[in-house]
């Protein structure tokens, strides 16, 4: 083990935890403002109930994302500075955006709508937890934008001084190809992930209060939440479909790890199950669909989708000697893994919906129990998603240009970062006992008072106290 491997850990380790939060982020921060929409609009008072009552765990969320993500930055500098030096013309334009602009507009609009509630005019706090929903979504586009060059570097050149990537077409950067269909689909995934937030905590309150005065407001919620991971999960395959093709064609090494595909094949079959030699050089034993990878690869069920081995000694021929080929366990069973626990959350969002049709209150143990792991089920889908996307690229940390091994930083050793790394993970680990212990604490408090509630009307009482929501 080397300062590399522990650093590529720390990387990795502390990016999954940070994705935990900003999904949850995401998505919910638009259900809120849709919540709070419907309450606008209609004057109906269980709508209230659930915006502040969901608004609390995303406030909470919110909190925990900032956190965890400062120190994604950090590690830039500290473990992979020779990568920072040769992307950082290329990352300083979207993540200073991000940072000015998106974050900025998220969290001053948050602390309006936080304090906001018996200050500002209704159409005002209803138009602050907009902007600061569409601040949110505006960061996650800046900074897959970043990533993205790192999945199809464009809009740069090389220095041949310096050896530096320059940014020669900003955007280009914003418009490359990847960026603009991970984000729709890193969308999709974060409502999946907030929907089934919503339905685990409605479905709860709705089986163990059943006598509660507030089960119509949770039986929409368990609704409401079902519906959203349904059509969630729905774009999710559409927008992963869309991906795959693309990725196909500026990454095939990827696509062929995905599958396990050892030899370029035309039509190429879709791997249900693939088991490999223990060097991961060729295929043991296969399960698979005729012509479906061809047709997720390309959109032609006769296309050609190459093969591990040819694209190894194509890249070897190309880039000099060595392995380009990433672990394909990992990337295999992760991409397995990431559909599997998304179609699970779908299939519970549908049985939960049918518990309920014709004005039915569910009441099976089973079904609360599945309810309660939908949560989990998305966030993993999520993770092994990145997981998938960031291995899969391997051995390069920016395909066709900058080799892994080469951007870590020289002059850091390994104790160093082993301190790091142990002290990043004991936080973290921290961190998460308090976020789940505060999120069980107020999911089971239930939908709050609000029988003194907010003003109705948009005059703006210059003596009304300002007001903190919760």
């Amino acid at each position: 083990m080397d300062a590399l491997d522990v650093a590529r850990w720390q990387f990795g380790v502390t990016t999954v935890y940070h994705f935990l939060f900003v999904p949850l982020t995401i998505g919910l921060s638009v259900l809120v403002a849709i919540l709070q929409t419907l309450w606008h609009r209609t004057g109906n008072e269980r709508y209230l109930k659930l915006t502040k009552f969901y608004g609390k765990l995303f406030l909470i969320n919110f909190a925990m994302g900032v956190v965890t993500g400062i120190v994604q930055e950090f590690q830039f500098g500290m473990n992979w500075s020779d990568y920072s030096r040769f992307v950082g013309d290329i990352f300083g334009a979207p993540l200073a955006i991000e940072a000015l602009v998106a974050f900025f507009l998220e969290s001053t609009f948050i602390g309006l709508w936080i304090f906001g509630w018996d200050r500002l005019p209704k159409r005002a706090h209803l138009a602050s937890i907009w902007a600061a929903a569409i601040g949110t979504n505006l960061s996650a586009y800046f900074i897959l934008a970043a990533n993205s060059f790192m999945q199809n570097p464009v809009g740069f050149r090389i220095n041949p001084d310096s050896g530096r990537a320059e940014l020669t077409d900003f955007p280009a950067v914003l418009t490359n190809k990847v960026a603009l269909i991970t984000f729709p689909h890193t969308l999709a995934g974060s409502f999946l992930v907030a929907g089934a937030l919503v339905v685990a905590v409605g479905l709860w309150h709705v089986i163990r209060n059943r006598d509660s005065a507030d089960t119509g407001a949770y039986r929409f919620a368990t609704k409401f939440g079902s519906w959203v991971v349904l059509v969630s999960a729905t774009l999710v395959a559409i927008t992963g479909d869309i991906q795959g093709k693309i990725m196909t064609e500026v990454q095939p090494m990827k696509m062929a790890a995905a599958e396990g595909l050892y030899t370029t094949e035309s039509p190429a079959s879709f791997s249900v199950l693939t088991i490999g030699s223990l060097d991961g050089s060729r295929e043991v034993f296969a399960l698979k669909i005729p012509y479906l990878l061809s047709y997720l690869g390309t959109g032609d069920p006769n296309g050609t989708v190459h093969g591990i081995n040819d694209l190894q000694a194509q890249y070897a021929s190309q880039y000099g000697a060595g392995s380009y080929t990433p672990i394909i366990p990992v990337t295999y069973w992760s991409f397995r893994f990431m559909i599997a626990f998304g179609m699970a959350a779908a299939a519970i969002a549908l049985l939960v919906l049918w518990s309920q049709r014709k004005g039915r209150t569910p009441s099976s143990k089973w079904l609360l129990r599945a309810g309660l792991a939908m949560p989990v089920l998305p966030l993993l889908a999520n993770s092994f998603g990145w997981i998938f996307t960031e291995m899969g690229r391997q051995p390069w940390i920016v395909f066709g240009e900058m080799l892994t091994r080469d951007g870590v930083s020289r002059s850091v050793s390994l104790a160093e970062v082993l301190t790091s790394f142990t002290a990043f993970t004991l936080i973290y680990a921290t961190l998460a006992v308090i976020e789940v212990k505060l999120l069980l604490r107020y999911a089971k408090a239930g939908v709050p008072d609000v029988s003194d509630q907010p003003p109705t009307d948009d005059t703006d009482d210059a003596e009304r106290p300002l007001a903190f929501a919760y």
